[in-house]
């Protein structure tokens, strides 16, 4: 389509999908119960306590399910009440949030990685639950504010403990509960869950609470069933493909295509087996990727990174002729692949050819190495930087970027095996209306830049006790996203950042800052992570974290024998940084590839990266800017000094200390 069609109603024929699937799983009760007639004996669940993965199938689980909801029934719990969970990703988190709805609650799943008293407390006093259930890692978070929620009736721990307190009831005297509960009232428990409807709240999702206190998305019974139908209009897959989820299931990216679309299959998922620690967790996923052999897993960027960097990793460990040799394979790769949808062609079979070779000796010891049996990745969380999607397409399993966000529950657009163009984020699912919007809200035509809005089944019904938030994100039924994107002539979405993360000059004109931070950052060693800033300044400034070991080894090579704590070592070091900047400004090797005007012009080099730890980036891995803007607040103020405005500085030399 080209740019000349701004009619309403060819724009919407071209990019609003037709109704084309009819379903009648108005409930995620009524998806699951589809799923274990078509299904029963297959297995669904998979998780490794021990020393080994152990299935649990359709049928079983359905057991497991009717027996935790006749136990919340036997304790009380009434249709519509708020009940918390609180665990790391396993078999009993996926049951419990089945049991929930069965007993015709309202799961508010929150995440572990929170652990500010505050966070937790007002997520639970706002959310108005009255149970929480969780795992015994993370009892000990809801026993420090115990005291602060008087309307908690009964806390659940699903792990065997010592000593319960108070309100604590071990997991297997609700199930026993249940047990008795079905043995004389088992129509009370099918009555209650077929009083469920479509339009009956399943979720409380809450959002990270970037800017202020976290909103809390209503999901509806409807709103995931309805995700899920999206969600299979673009991913084919069938009862033999298994996900190993590494992602949150807290969020509702983890449960539509992390398990609700895989149980629409009757495929299989297993989590990823839980350490003493969130470290020990970590680094149980590349082992546990090798035992259970996935076919799919859905990422985020900073994993994706990690993978990357691990792969590169190990091919540097077998020596420099086999770093060069991958590097050549990347290249033909790279070259024979382009953007994925224009692969190939009549003039490169002879890349063709060599790429056999290279798959055989190089890319499928690689795939080996993550359970050989891998088809693809869905990327989601955020951007997904071009050459990530490069890489694991070469190496043949394809990222395939997508978008979404909680208030759609989430998918909107996806990348898939049979449509696919590198650097988007893919096509519209289908029973989704989408257009683009300028800042007035006028309709843009295809190619130009504005805001996603989007109208569907999919769309929250609001935010939680917040009516002002709800009617200004959801507007005559569209969803005003504040994700700024553009729709191609064949129809992919390409996403290009947050319209409340723009950079904006002294004259008023604003730029997204993903583009140009994930692009430094990606195309060199030196640089861990860089958040841009200008807020009508007279030119645009860094904060970054440098990678200092990368920086250390720099320095070491062209003056060998230098102590690094000398001013002398981190002088290189920071011209080293600027040197990587630079190469973006006129007459570097990449000038042009970004306006010079949201380059930036001082950068303040941090002491610490952004982490979760520190609230700097939020659980989908995002750059908190509200929160990083604050705690370097001066730093930000001193750049435009004439003192800051020099990279070799006071505070910069002390930063690399």
């Amino acid at each position: 389509m080209s740019a000349d069609y701004t009619d309403v109603t060819v724009f919407m024929h071209i990019f609003a999908c037709e109704l084309t699937l009819k379903y009648d799983m108005k409930t995620i009760i009524d998806l699951f119960e589809t799923s274990v007639d078509k299904y029963a004996e297959n297995t669904f669940l998979w998780e490794k306590k021990t020393n080994k993965f152990e299935p649990v199938t359709y049928g079983e689980t359905k057991r497991q399910v009717y027996r935790l909801a006749a136990g919340l029934l036997s304790l009380g719990v009434r249709a519509g009440e708020k009940i918390a969970l609180l665990s790391e990703g396993r078999n009993d988190w996926v049951i419990g949030e089945l049991g929930i709805l069965y007993a015709g609650a309202v799961n508010v799943p929150l995440s572990v990685k929170l652990e500010e008293k505050n966070d937790l407390i007002f997520r639970l006093r706002h959310s108005e639950a009255k149970y929480i259930i969780t795992s015994g890692a993370q009892l000990r978070k809801i026993r420090m504010i115990a005291n602060d929620l008087p309307l908690v009736e009964h806390v659940i721990v699903l792990d065997p403990i010592d000593a319960y307190d108070g309100k604590e009831v071990p997991f297997e005297n609700i199930l026993a509960a249940g047990d008795r509960f079905l043995e004389t009232n088992y129509d009370d428990l099918t009555a209650r869950s077929r009083a469920v409807r479509g339009d009956d709240m399943a979720n409380i999702s809450y959002t990270s609470g970037t800017t202020a206190d976290p909103k809390g998305v209503v999901l509806t019974h409807r709103n995931y069933t309805a995700n899920v139908e999206q969600a299979m209009s673009l991913f084919q897959i069938g009862p033999e493909d298994s996900n190993l989820i590494i992602i949150p299931l807290d969020h509702c990216f983890g449960h539509v295509a992390g398990f609700y679309t895989f149980m629409a299959y009757g495929a299989n998922v297993a989590t990823v087996q839980a350490g003493r620690t969130p470290i020990e967790s970590l680094k149980n996923i590349p082992l546990n990727i090798r035992e259970f052999k996935p076919t799919i897993i859905l990422s985020v960027p900073a994993l994706a990174k990690s993978f990357k960097k691990n792969i590169e990793a190990t091919i540097q460990k077998k020596g420099k002729r086999m770093e060069k040799l991958f590097r050549k394979a990347m290249q033909t790769a790279y070259e024979y692949n382009r953007e994925g949808y224009n692969k190939g062609g009549f003039f490169r079979i002879h890349k063709r050819i060599l790429l056999a070779v290279y798959d055989k000796f190089i890319f499928s010891k690689i795939r080996g190495a993550m359970g050989g049996k891998m088809r693809f990745f869905i990327g989601g969380g955020a951007l997904l930087d071009i050459e990530l999607q490069r890489f694991f397409y070469a190496i043949g399993i394809p990222m395939f970027q997508g978008y979404g966000l909680s208030e759609a529950t989430p998918v909107i657009s996806s990348n898939n095996l049979t449509r696919h163009k590198l650097g988007s984020s893919g096509v519209l699912v289908k029973n989704l209306d989408l257009k683009i919007l300028d800042a007035g809200g006028k309709l843009l035509p295809a190619g130009e830049t504005g805001e996603i809005v989007v109208r569907g089944e999919n769309v929250m019904s609001g935010y939680w006790k917040n009516p002002a938030a709800t009617a200004d994100t959801i507007r005559d039924g569209w969803l005003h996203t504040g994700d700024m994107g553009y729709v191609d002539g064949d129809g992919f979405l390409y996403v290009m950042g947050r319209f409340k993360s723009l950079l904006i000059s002294s004259d008023g004109e604003k730029y997204s800052p993903e583009g140009i931070e994930e692009a430094i950052c990606d195309g060199s060693k030196y640089l861990e992570q860089m958040m841009l800033y200008n807020n009508q300044n007279p030119y645009t400034v860094a904060l970054v974290v440098p990678d200092r070991a990368q920086l250390k080894r720099y320095v070491e090579r062209i003056k060998p024998g230098i102590e690094w704590d000398t001013a002398e070592a981190r002088e290189l070091a920071l011209k080293k940084i600027q040197e990587v900047i630079n190469r973006y400004k006129s007459g570097g090797v990449y000038a042009g590839e970004f306006p010079e005007r949201w380059l930036p012009a001082a950068i303040a080099i941090l002491p610490e990266p952004f982490s979760e730890q520190n609230h700097l980036l939020n659980s989908s891995l995002k750059m908190v800017r509200g929160k990083i803007e604050g705690k370097y607040k001066d730093r930000l103020e001193y750049l435009y000094s004439s003192e800051g405005k020099n990279i070799i500085n006071e505070k910069n030399l002390s930063s690399l200390r």
